[in-house]
């Protein structure tokens, strides 16, 4: 490695970067490229000779850029945000310097200490109870996305409810999972994973807020109880993907300590909020939970991929995941007075997340986070009385965070030809669900750079289109 040449053109990339976010309002939203237009511009195999790096910035911009949808762009309002900041860019550049793999404490000290020490910082700030932090019997561990979260919640389920069994020789007894009509697919994905079986999947009723019916649930484990079936895991969310409805976390974590079943709270977006005490409310009951995490990548302005795992018991997740081969062990390992993190999640490697997610926290400061939350929260209430001033269009839901669920009163394709329009303009970007079967859009507020003018803006937008979507 000629250590000028990373010198020379890492300034010209971070040059570039910084570039690309200053004048990201110039680019479409989303993506106008066709299927195989990216593709087509690119050679039809690799370089057989070394190209000079100014080629590959060049084509950066004029092949890859068109090809995105910009999720850094202040008018990305679809899905939930991926945003990140420029102390989380920093941290992934020193991460990816660094190169360290941190599958154990022997392997780099630091990569464990540090992560297990944010966490605990995040868990104060969150207000989650004692027994999620590392000085504790459980503690948190950073994964790739929530999905892997859920995964390895349903994973340590499936071994306490079988008593170890499955581990040793599959999945034999009929397991059985709970989660609402309106929880994340990625619930579904990790019941096939680990052997449960779609079938095994029981989805709960929500009521008029779209919230899980604890009511239901409680039928629901007991009717299964009754027909010889083994209740194994309950996954609960605060915020969901949908709508950002609230499940009673109270009520349905009450059921499953009577019960004997693992409770696992999915908080992707929403718990990042609970870092403001005043939206703290929503997350009450999480002290009965097994586990729980939340995605700084979503709402914290931390770089993708970085979801925050917490385990009430430790050994639980270890019993699950962990295996001990000679090649891995050292003295740390087997004094038993480290965390080896390998054995916390499905991958034996692992990146050294803990540093972007450290560098955010300092360089925002805690009240700096807090501030961006508010206001995002606020314009996002704004939003929504703005839309129920407006008689063409009604919410769709309750609005209790910074995602605004609203249609117009003329029916799905009207809906649908709104979106359309607003999409292929470039200006904004919005994604739709279904409510109560009817097609329904979404503006989530919360990307770092948005302010409240790209908000009015996007609703201005919204407006100008309705017009035309209605005739």
């Amino acid at each position: 490695m000629h250590f000028e040449d990373l010198r020379y053109y890492g300034r010209q990339v971070i040059d570039w970067v910084a570039d690309y976010l200053e004048h990201i309002e110039q680019w479409p939203v989303l993506s106008q490229v066709q299927p195989g237009e990216v593709r087509a511009k690119l050679p039809k195999s690799a370089p057989q000779e070394p190209e000079p790096f100014e080629a590959i910035l060049g084509d950066l911009t004029e092949i890859i850029l068109p090809g995105l949808t910009h999720w850094q762009s202040p008018n990305f309002f679809a899905y939930f945000p991926a945003n990140h900041s420029w102390p989380s860019i920093l941290g992934d550049l020193v991460s990816s310097g660094l190169g360290v793999q941190g599958m154990m404490w022997a392997t780099s000290p630091a990569c464990t200490e540090l992560e297990s020490h944010v966490l605990d910082w995040l868990a104060d700030l969150l207000g989650l109870p004692e027994q999620f932090k590392s000085a504790s019997t459980g503690g948190g561990v950073i994964q790739d996305s929530a999905s892997s979260a859920t995964l390895c919640a349903i994973v340590a389920a499936r071994e306490r409810a079988t008593a170890g069994q499955a581990n040793r020789s599959g999945v034999r007894a009929p397991l059985v999972a709970y989660a609402s009509t309106e929880a994340h697919s990625s619930v579904e994905k990790g019941i096939r994973i680990a052997g449960l079986g779609s079938d095994n999947l029981r989805r709960i009723e929500v009521d008029r807020q779209f919230a899980m019916r604890p009511d239901h649930l409680e039928a629901a484990i007991a009717e299964d109880r009754a027909a010889g079936r083994i209740p194994t895991i309950v996954c609960a969310t605060v915020g969901t993907t949908s709508c950002t409805a609230m499940d009673p976390l109270t009520e349905i974590g009450t059921i499953c300590r009577r019960h004997g079943v693992w409770l696992h709270v999915d908080a992707a977006l929403a718990g990042t909020a609970a870092i403001c005490p005043e939206f703290r409310h929503f997350q009450q009951g999480v002290e009965l939970a097994d586990s729980y995490c939340f995605n700084p990548h979503k709402w914290m302005f931390t770089n993708f991929d970085c979801d925050c795992f917490y385990v009430a018991d430790r050994n639980a997740l270890v019993a699950a995941l962990g295996i001990w081969p000679e090649y891995l062990s050292n003295p740390a390992s087997q004094s038993g007075a480290v965390i080896d993190y390998r054995d916390w999640q499905v991958p034996l490697g692992r990146r050294f997340r803990a540093l972007k997610l450290w560098f955010v926290l300092r360089s925002f400061g805690v009240r700096g986070i807090q501030e961006k939350i508010r206001q995002h929260v606020a314009w996002a209430q704004e939003l929504a009385e703005w839309v129920r001033q407006d008689p063409r269009f009604e919410l769709a839901a309750p609005v209790p965070l910074n995602l605004v669920c609203f249609r117009l009163r003329a029916g799905d394709e009207a809906n649908q030809r709104l979106l359309n329009a607003l999409n292929r303009s470039g200006k904004l970007y919005l994604n739709h669900t279904r409510l109560d079967g009817k097609f329904t859009l979404r503006l989530c507020v919360g990307q770092t750079s948005t302010q409240r003018h790209h908000v009015q803006r996007a609703w201005e937008l919204i407006q100008s289109f309705a017009e035309d979507a209605l005739r």
